[in-house]
C-alpha cells in the first residue's frame, strides 16, 4: 500500500482534531485492534535524525485509534500548538500492527497559520 499524500494546516494556538479512515481496497474499514500510531513533524526529509518539530503518539493520547471503524483521530491541545514556530514542515502518520508490521498511512506537508490573537 502506498501512502495517501494529505497537506495538514495546524492553527497556532487552536486545537487541531484532524481525523483519517483507513480503509482496505474494498472500502472497509480495517480493524486496528491491537495497532499503536506514531506522527511525526520534521523540518525537511534530510532530517531524519533531528528532533522533530511536533511527536504524536496513540500511546500518549495525542492519536486515538477507534479499532472496528479504522478511525484515526489526531488531538493536539492549543497550548502545545501554540508553541510551534515554523511556516512549513513534513510529516506522516505510521501504525504498526500487533505483529510488527509498520504501515505509512498518510503524508504530506504542514502548514503553520499564525496566530495573531494571544
Amino acid at each position: 500500500m502506498t501512502a495517501a499524500t494529505y497537506d495538514l494546516i495546524i492553527e497556532q494556538g487552536a486545537t487541531l482534531q484532524q481525523t483519517f479512515y483507513w480503509t482496505d481496497s474494498a472500502g472497509a474499514a480495517v480493524n486496528l485492534t491491537g495497532y499503536t500510531a506514531q506522527m511525526m513533524v520534521k523540518a525537511n526529509y534530510a532530517d531524519s535524525g533531528a528532533v522533530a518539530l511536533l511527536t504524536l503518539t496513540s500511546a500518549g493520547g495525542t492519536i486515538v485509534l477507534t479499532a472496528g471503524t479504522g478511525k484515526i483521530d489526531l488531538l493536539v491541545p492549543p497550548a502545545t500548538t501554540q508553541a510551534l514556530t515554523f511556516t512549513k514542515a513534513i510529516y506522516d502518520l505510521e501504525l504498526t500492527s500487533a505483529g510488527g508490521v509498520v504501515t505509512r498511512l498518510v503524508q504530506g506537508n504542514v502548514f503553520l497559520s499564525k496566530e495573531v490573537t494571544r
